[in-house]
């Protein structure tokens, strides 16, 4: 079984896809029943951040699988496997793996190196693991790629390179309306990212501080630690008014700051006031469409956030962690591919012991006479034989199968002594975001065997 990764991210589609195909928690039970239903995907772990949406999988075939991921995708964005395509990138075996890896230690984020991303990979497994979607394979996966983020967050000045997506946001929003020291903020949303943005805000001198939450208690909770007040939606309006920079970051599939209010806002600020920093850190966004338009409000979306972002300069951290990532990827894979070989290698056993006593039966059959002292002593000594030419073998197909290309001799062993379940698998497939588009343009998702 190999793990296949399918997915979009900041990098490969519009926000307005990436609001479509997100998963929030109350719909995740559905999607990754839908992904385990087939007969080609047999696990699977769903991340969806503010930046991506990535499907983890455990696959028996890589072309049936991506049919199946392809159509729950195409599905829930309402939008043709054909045109989705474009937009999605595949990962498939120790590609896969890395990628994960990399994901995992901050290397793919919108903020190289933010930490926040190794919690929400850790909640993302262990809310499939909830719904009984991943097995023993994602289970491995994923547990390791928990420890390299960890390890690369240990070993490496990441941190220090990286930032959270919180501080990005404010940076390149100070570089739109000007300094935001000492300007009213209103936060909206008081979960793990509205704590963040809370801690962050305080940091960088911005207050006083407002929270509001669909929970009021949630929000008071968020302000009182920064010495802010909280509230409940309902004070939205009023809230808004008062404000100078707006950072939302709620879990909600419409839009919560609307044109009415922002509008009625600006209205109620006055032409003196400085221009309203509304910084959009939720997908799907929070904020309407039409009040990107409004005069005197500027509002900076993930999207926008990643076009400031795009040419940042990798540092040496980076360069650290991904070094690691690459020794770690290297070490799963002899890992997995050493423990590949145990099938065959207990496949090969059974064999001779089929033989063996197939051949003692014979025996026995042709020399009835024969006393059980020296019937004891002919079976140990025949199958002493037997294991001591099958005992180096074994040895050297397990040491082998830890380098590249080690497979092969588990392979050529199945296939000398005809071991029955053990097909030869199937060659390893990597396409990258900029790679050959894996589905055919066409009425349908590429069918197995077609490669182009």
């Amino acid at each position: 079984m190999s793990v296949v990764v399918v997915g979009l991210n900041h990098r490969t589609a519009p926000v307005r896809l990436l609001e479509r195909a997100s998963v929030p928690s109350s719909e995740l039970s559905g999607v990754l029943a839908a992904l385990i239903s087939g007969a080609h995907v047999a696990e699977a772990v769903v991340l969806s951040t503010c930046n991506r949406v990535e499907v983890y999988a455990a696959v028996n075939t890589f072309h049936g699988a991506l049919h199946e991921i392809g159509q729950v995708l195409s599905a829930r964005t309402g939008v043709h496997i054909a045109e989705l395509a474009d937009h999605l990138y595949v990962h498939y075996s120790d590609a896969a793996v890395r990628h994960v890896f990399s994901v995992v230690s901050g290397l793919d984020s919108l903020v190289v190196g933010e930490p926040q991303i190794l919690g929400q990979v850790r909640d993302a497994y262990n809310a499939a693991d909830g719904h009984g979607a991943p097995g023993r394979v994602l289970h491995e996966v994923m547990q390791q790629a928990l420890r390299v983020g960890k390890r690369v967050h240990t070993d490496t000045d990441i941190d220090r390179a990286g930032q959270s997506v919180v501080t990005a946001a404010l940076r390149v929003g100070a570089e739109r309306v000007g300094s935001l020291t000492g300007r009213r903020a209103l936060i909206v949303g008081a979960g793990s990212l509205g704590a963040l943005t809370a801690a962050t805000l305080r940091r960088e001198g911005v207050g006083p501080i407002t929270v509001l939450n669909r929970t009021g208690g949630t929000a008071h909770r968020v302000a009182a630690g920064v010495g802010g007040r909280g509230g409940d939606l309902t004070g939205l309006r009023a809230a808004l008014s008062e404000a100078d920079i707006v950072v939302t970051a709620t879990g909600a599939t419409e839009a919560v700051l609307t044109y009415q209010d922002v509008s009625a806002a600006i209205t109620a600020r006055g032409p003196e006031a400085p221009d309203l920093a509304i910084l959009d850190l939720a997908v799907p966004r929070d904020t309407e469409r039409a009040v990107d338009a409004l005069p005197g409000v500027v509002v900076l979306d993930i999207e926008a956030l990643t076009a400031a972002l795009a040419n940042e300069p990798a540092s040496l951290a980076v360069e650290d962690a991904r070094s690691i990532v690459e020794t770690e990827v290297e070490a799963f894979a002899a890992w997995q591919r050493s423990t590949e070989v145990a099938p065959t290698v207990v496949a090969l056993r059974a064999r001779a012991d089929q033989v063996v006593a197939g051949e003692l039966e014979r025996l026995h059959s042709r020399l009835p006479d024969l006393d059980e002292v020296s019937r004891r002593e002919v079976e140990k000594t025949v199958r002493r034989v037997v294991s001591t030419l099958l005992h180096t073998p074994t040895v050297r197909m397990k040491e082998l199968a830890t380098a590249p290309g080690g497979d092969r001799y588990a392979a050529a062993v199945r296939e000398l002594f005809l071991l029955d379940g053990h097909a030869r698998p199937a060659a390893a497939v990597t396409v990258e975001p900029d790679g050959v588009n894996p589905w055919i343009v066409a009425d349908s998702v590429l069918s197995e065997g077609e490669v182009r």
